[in-house]
């Protein structure tokens, strides 16, 4: 450009025209040498790099370290905790007698419901079954009961005697187990069979006495006359020993 400058205050015009000619050639000369010196990145063999953004990988979660069980070493045994051998061995004789006492024990509370059907049947029908005497008349004239009502009655009474006498052996017989305590409610229906045990004994034979006596034209008298009260008695006691261990309510004593 200064060379330009020079070239223009110079008087002859047409020497600035080719001056300014030549000027611009070699401008345009020296820009297109400059840049064919200059070799291109591709020329190079270098491909620029792309600056690629990527979010960081997730960091990952440790996983909870699991809890180590307790070894088979470390696992208290039954000996630890005061047991011994010989209460831990199974006992096959000791089963298999529990196993018969439950049997029994279950016919023996199935037999002691069915019993107490004949035995309240019997005292219903009682009040046939006796002679009936006449209190107007200054000679009493007994009235004998029907044969009917003394068969039913005696048939109902031996029902009941075999039943019971069947329930009983399944209790008396059943196998015991050495050093089991009796409590509560089964206490109680042990008790109470020295009740209604004697009665069933008692009531037969009281009520052969009297109706001997009656067959005699005789009123019942004595030791026979008690053959109703036993009887009862016994009925009572009886039923009491099955609600004992029947109701749901459970003694603890």
């Amino acid at each position: 450009m200064l060379l330009a400058q020079v070239e223009t205050d110079t008087p002859a015009a047409p020497q600035t025209t080719t001056s300014q000619t030549t000027t611009s050639q070699t401008a345009t000369t020296i820009a297109s040498a400059r840049d064919a010196d200059v070799p291109s990145l591709e020329e190079l063999g270098l491909v620029p790099a792309i600056a690629t953004v990527t979010d960081p990988p997730p960091t990952p979660t440790p996983a909870p370290s699991p809890t180590p069980s307790p070894s088979a070493n470390d696992a208290l045994s039954l000996q630890d905790l005061g047991f011994d051998s010989s209460q831990t061995q199974s006992n096959a004789a000791l089963q298999a007698k529990l196993n018969k006492r439950t049997h029994m024990l279950k016919i023996h509370q199935k037999l002691g419901v069915i019993t107490l059907a004949p035995m309240l049947a019997t005292l219903f029908v009682a009040g046939g079954a006796k002679s009936h005497f006449n209190h107007n008349s200054t000679t009493p004239i007994i009235t004998p009961p029907s044969d009917a009502n003394v068969d039913l009655h005696i048939a109902l009474g031996s029902l009941t005697a075999g039943l019971y006498g069947a329930t009983a052996y399944y209790a008396i017989f059943a196998p015991k187990i050495k050093g089991t305590p009796t409590r509560g409610a089964i206490r109680v229906h042990k008790y109470l069979t020295f009740i209604h045990g004697p009665g069933m004994i008692l009531t037969p034979i009281l009520g052969e006495m009297a109706l001997s006596q009656e067959e005699k034209g005789q009123k019942v008298h004595g030791i026979a006359a008690a053959h109703g009260d036993v009887a009862i008695v016994t009925a009572l006691a009886y039923t009491a020993a099955i609600v004992s261990v029947s109701w749901p309510i459970h003694l603890k004593f």
